[in-house]
């Protein structure tokens, strides 16, 4: 049975995308830590990360470092973080997530957040990479 994210990918279930390329998508996950907290996944469905082939982890961070920066600029912070947690979807994805403390990293009790939220943080997170206005 494929994993909710390769439905997403797929198109079966909605997302809102802000990455898409033939290795891997980024797209707003739908219980966000903070606004612009994002999901970057691999097409391939693949469990745990360790099991990635070397050439898709270099990409994913690849992919990762580009959209860290243009998270800075759509949601001002001091740092972005990088989760992989991995135990509640068994398809590989890291977490970026803009934070100001450790306190802003946090995987239990989450709000799902509105589809307008979603959309309005990931046209953001568009803008910011083409170099856009980010408002």
């Amino acid at each position: 049975m494929a994993s909710i994210f390769t439905r997403i990918i797929q198109g079966e279930l909605p997302g809102h995308f802000v990455w898409e390329d033939e290795q891997c998508v980024a797209l707003m996950t739908l219980n966000p830590m903070k606004p612009g907290h994002l999901l970057v996944i691999p097409r391939e469905e693949i469990d745990h990360w360790d099991d990635l082939p070397a050439e898709l982890v270099a990409h994913l961070m690849a992919v990762s470092q580009k959209l860290a920066k243009a998270l800075k600029r759509a949601f001002p912070c001091e740092r972005v973080g990088m989760l992989v947690v991995g135990l509640e979807v068994p398809h590989v994805h890291i977490h970026l997530v803009p934070i100001d403390a450790m306190q802003d990293i946090r995987v239990e009790g989450l709000a799902q957040a509105q589809p307008e939220e979603l959309a309005d943080a990931a046209s953001r997170l568009r803008g910011a990479l083409s170099g856009g206005s980010t408002a």
